[in-house]
């Protein structure tokens, strides 16, 4: 019996994104010897760039369709997604298209924030990662992706999460309820931090949240008077974070073991 994992990401190009996903895979590796271990890319702009660089960059669907070819009779899919939103129901639906005309057992995981207890890991996993530097009183926002699928309510049980362990942590989004308008009236601190609540340093990080152009949080909160301080670093490269993932990959992977 020929048993794979299979990990979805939206996929990296920046070479501090692509180092975190490596570490993923060596931990994914290690914990779940008996299976082989590929890679898919949500993305089609990322596996494209990856393309024109030599780099493999499978699709779900292609990435199960070797698989099959490959004579694998069962996969695990653990998406490195933050909530069951849009992204994972397009995952979801690129699996129903292949194991419907393949001979194909599928399992699939869940992803970051799935329940109320994996919000309050993930909560205290983010203080746990706070700058050194940051002063008790000062503000720290990370800032998410955000969406207006009715999962993004997960979000927003997080800000909460957050709040009520160090009312000065807030957690925002780009799109949704609690964007950077909201958030602003309860910020009280000269200096703000500024995080990502995404799996890797990309392009949301680097020009939405960190970026000089007008629009960006960093610019914004510098207009209302704020000296803003971003740290680069994403979520996957936090291992309590990746830990959730690996749990919700080890009980998709409970019949196989």
């Amino acid at each position: 019996m020929r048993k794979g994992i299979l990990l979805v990401a939206y996929g990296a190009v920046t070479s501090q994104g692509r180092r975190v996903l490596v570490s993923i895979d060596e931990r994914v590796r290690a914990s779940f010897p008996g299976f082989s271990v590929r890679w898919a890319y949500s993305s089609p702009a990322i596996r494209t760039r990856l393309a024109k660089s030599g780099l493999k960059s499978d699709s779900v669907i292609k990435a199960l369709e070797r698989l099959w070819f490959e004579h694998f009779e069962h996969v695990v899919i653990q998406p490195l997604q933050t909530i069951a939103g849009v992204e994972h129901e397009e995952m979801l639906k690129a699996i129903a298209s292949v194991v419907d005309k393949k001979n194909l057992s599928v399992y699939v995981g869940q992803p970051l924030l799935a329940d109320a207890s994996d919000i309050s890991k993930v909560a205290e996993s983010l203080l746990k990662h706070l700058p050194p530097e940051r002063l008790a009183d000062e503000d720290v926002i990370f800032m998410g992706h955000g969406s207006k699928h009715p999962a993004a309510q997960m979000y927003a049980e997080l800000h909460k999460q957050v709040q009520a362990l160090d009312n000065h942590v807030h957690v925002g989004t780009m799109s949704g309820m609690i964007d950077l308008d909201f958030l602003l009236p309860n910020l009280t601190s000269e200096r703000v931090w500024l995080m990502p609540f995404l799996s890797t340093v990309g392009r949301h990080t680097l020009n939405d949240m960190a970026g000089t152009n007008n629009s960006s949080w960093r610019s914004c909160l510098e207009e209302q008077g704020h000296i803003c301080l971003p740290v680069l670093k994403g979520t996957a490269e936090y291992a309590a974070i990746v830990d959730i993932w690996l749990e919700h990959l080890r009980l998709a992977a409970m019949p196989l073991t």
